[in-house]
């Protein structure tokens, strides 16, 4: 893989600045941002007087922990404008989530927000190593998800050409990266894996095409899954982080000569880590639920936002700024199966090491009398699509999982390509459960 180290002198001061210049900037902008929500949020203004607390009681940045928490059922139950902090015609744009599980979250930028949120995409563009004058492959979804534009005018900002393709058509991604010749491209990992089985399916080695850097994010992936498309394709995989709650994508990054964890761009985005069952803080390097209050957000401020993402925050690295631990699960997407606790991210892992089966795969949840029920559902490769070799790839795949996650699960290999594909976020879970 070609070295992609940006240089020094390319990066912004901040980024290397001494931690008590970062704390300094923090606290004087969480100031500002908790006194704009007061003023501005009634919702803020009736949360924090419930509890007691007031801007002005913020002295240090340990005070945060005395304000109350904001969750995305916060964002439902003001929607769709309830917690915009500017009048509505100040508000430049507006994203939203989809909806599926009830009404969409909402999310508005001022021109300055806009400006701010391109500025950190750009910031982790060049990160990963990215470069002005790259050409970027951009096949994020557009439109209200927050990934594409966010991903596209943070690569203007940093000077690249882009190409906006957005997802779907995989036959036509691969044949714009073979005619475009793209340095970087920006998906959803599980969406990637698609592209990549376009390319062997059209007889193309992804080992000549021309992409030195994928930037992945929208859903959790693991360091297996990193391994393998580093080598199907000899090109840097790094993790992006972001949540439309908060700006979208560009809140962390990877450092490509590091890969260690995202760096959190602190001087916009304060991190926390919590107990998630007992919302207190726990110190940096324990694991818990990732919470993040804006600091330089002006349509909507969100004060300590409660992301149900699993991590720990670390010290920084190849930056001054703390990281988190590469995000592997959630709170919500933890499944309990037979009083064991299951993240998909962990039936990943094993079906990545496992010979014989291609990396899609999708956990479906029954129950058979009192007991819940497990299948996972996985494809074979194509040299391996047999009957007995799909039989013995299912047996083994199914004692990996007992033996390292500690569930029994019953194990379905598909022909190749009989696992549901996502051109966007991967549904990895569907619960058949009766809700009663």
């Amino acid at each position: 893989m070609k070295d992609l180290t940006p240089r020094r002198e390319d990066l912004e001061p901040i980024e290397i600045a001494s931690r008590d210049e970062i704390a300094a900037l923090q606290l004087e902008r969480m100031k500002r941002t908790l006194r704009r929500a007061y003023e501005n949020v009634p919702f803020y203004r009736r949360r924090f007087d419930e509890a007691g607390v007031h801007p002005d009681d913020l002295k240090t940045l340990s005070d945060l922990a005395k304000f109350p928490f904001t969750t995305k059922q916060d964002l439902r139950d003001n929607y769709p404008f309830g917690l915009f902090a500017v009048p509505r015609e100040q508000v430049a744009r507006i994203h939203a989530s989809s909806g599926t599980t009830g009404k969409p979250t909402v999310v508005g930028y001022t021109k300055n927000d806009i400006e701010t949120w391109a500025t950190v995409v750009a910031r982790s563009l060049r990160a990963s190593g990215v470069r002005p004058g790259d050409i970027v492959h951009n096949a994020y979804g557009y439109g209200l998800f927050t990934g594409g534009l966010g991903a596209h005018y943070g690569a203007e900002k940093l000077g690249c050409t882009v190409v906006p393709v957005s997802g779907g058509m995989t036959a036509r991604q691969v044949t714009l990266i073979q005619d475009f010749r793209p340095t970087a491209i920006m998906v959803t990992p599980s969406y990637f894996l698609s592209i990549l089985d376009e390319f062997r399916n059209a007889g193309i080695d992804p080992r000549s095409c021309s992409l030195e850097v994928g930037i992945f994010g929208a859903e959790p992936w693991t360091d297996a899954m990193r391994r393998e498309m580093e080598e199907a394709f000899d090109m840097h995989a790094v993790d992006i982080y972001g949540l439309s709650e908060v700006i979208g994508p560009g809140v962390a990054n990877e450092c490509v000569e590091t890969k260690d964890g995202l760096h959190v761009w602190e001087d916009h985005f304060y991190p926390e880590i919590i107990n998630p069952e007992t919302g207190e803080p726990v110190p940096d390097g324990e694991m818990g639920e990732l919470v993040f209050t804006s600091l330089t957000k002006e349509a909507m401020p969100v004060i300590r936002y409660r992301t149900r993402d699993l991590t720990r925050l670390l010290p920084g690295t190849a930056r001054s700024m703390r990281r988190i631990q590469k995000i592997t699960g959630r709170s919500d997407d933890m499944i309990i199966l037979r009083g064991v606790n299951v993240f998909p991210s962990q039936i990943e892992e094993q079906l990545v090491e496992a010979p014989g089966l291609a990396p899609h795969y999708q956990i479906e949840l029954t129950r058979e009398g009192r007991l819940d029920r497990m299948t996972v559902h996985v494809e074979a490769l194509p040299d391996h699509a047999a009957a007995d070799a799909r039989a013995a790839a299912a047996k083994a795949l199914a004692a990996r999982i007992k033996g390292v996650v500690g569930v029994s699960a019953r194990v379905v290999v598909a022909d190749p390509g009989g696992v549901e594909r996502s051109q966007g976020k991967a549904r990895r879970v569907v619960d058949r459960r009766p809700k009663d």
